[in-house]
């Protein structure tokens, strides 16, 4: 039988297309067609200040947000030599990357384990991940799109002694979600049929194709920058976390990694909120911050004159 895979897939949406041959499950031939890999934001970039690019890397990859805007953060703060960046800024970054990569792999295993037949995982995975976007419009506005982190600056108003509490809280709550998709899924038969010796490489196809993250890890690869000592960035060299192998390089030993990464994960989040707590004095409320930016129009001469569309511009510029 041939079928196709993608373009309209989601996650080939418009960048590759397979045509593939199958006999039963197993994929005897395949004809890629390559689609529109370069959507010009470079090129748009390119007119563009620093700061205006930043919303870009929300939209590169929309399952890892605020992890984007943090490499395109750094890569400015090393090329203009900026390092005084407070501590606090640096922890607000890690802890927000960690809420990103569970808000990734959530992603990832719930719809796996979906697109097999287990139902269960994605109502609790979204469940999780709806916590994780408010904690993202709690500090910018925006679920998704958050445009958060700024180069050498950090938006501290935003942050609060209760936002670091709720997100504490998720934490506990989130550790028995993990405890529920690993129940139903780890030791499923079904589940293990279908990952087990599926999709797998070698440690030498690993390096020929420049294979990263979950991959090169469940190969035997001991590769995470968050733990090296010339590479790592943010605050995690103060942080103590592990990182996890796998042996064999199929679907289910990548399934594991990212179950122990997402336990981590919390793990990290709840140490960052530690020292934050301990060591910056957040206000209980930040109410009056946001107030005093909220003001009426400056010239005093017109008086909520909204008949002309500049006043009302002016209006809500202030």
């Amino acid at each position: 039988m041939n079928i196709n895979f993608g373009p309209q897939h989601p996650a080939a949406h418009g960048v590759l297309r397979l045509i593939l041959q199958l006999n039963g499950e197993i994929v005897e031939k395949v004809d890629p067609h390559i689609g529109l890999l370069h959507r010009g934001s470079e090129k748009l970039m390119e007119e563009k200040i620093y700061l205006l690019s930043l919303p870009y890397f929300d939209r590169f990859d929309y399952c890892s947000m605020m992890v984007q805007e943090h490499a395109y953060c750094l890569g400015i703060e090393n090329l203009l030599g900026m390092t005084n960046y407070t501590s606090t800024t640096t922890q607000i970054r890690t802890l927000y990357d960690e809420l990103t990569r569970v808000l990734n792999h959530m992603l990832a295993i719930a719809c796996h384990a979906l697109d097999v037949g287990s139902m269960s995982s994605i109502f609790w995975a979204f469940e999780e991940r709806e916590k994780i976007m408010e904690f993202y419009e709690r500090v910018c506005g925006a679920r998704m799109h958050a445009a958060f982190y700024k180069p050498n600056v950090t938006n501290l108003d935003s942050i609060s002694n209760y936002l670091l509490e709720d997100i504490l809280d998720f934490t506990k709550n989130c550790f028995t979600t993990l405890n529920e998709m690993h129940n139903i899924l780890t030791f499923n038969k079904i589940w293990k049929q279908r990952l087990v010796n599926i999709g797998t490489f070698s440690y030498q196809t690993c390096l020929d194709y420049s294979l990263t993250g979950v991959l090169s890890r469940s190969v035997g690869i001991k590769r995470d920058l968050r733990l090296s000592k010339l590479e790592t960035y943010a605050g995690y060299y103060f942080l103590n976390f592990k990182s996890f192998v796998g042996q064999h390089g199929d679907c289910y030993d990548r399934f594991l990694i990212r179950m122990c990464e997402m336990a981590e994960s919390l793990n990290i989040i709840n140490q960052i909120i530690f020292k934050i707590l301990k060591f910056n004095n957040f206000k209980k409320n930040n109410t009056h911050n946001i107030l005093k930016h909220i003001n009426t129009s400056q010239n005093k001469n017109i008086k909520n004159n909204y008949n002309s569309m500049e006043n009302l511009i002016d209006h809500f510029k202030n």
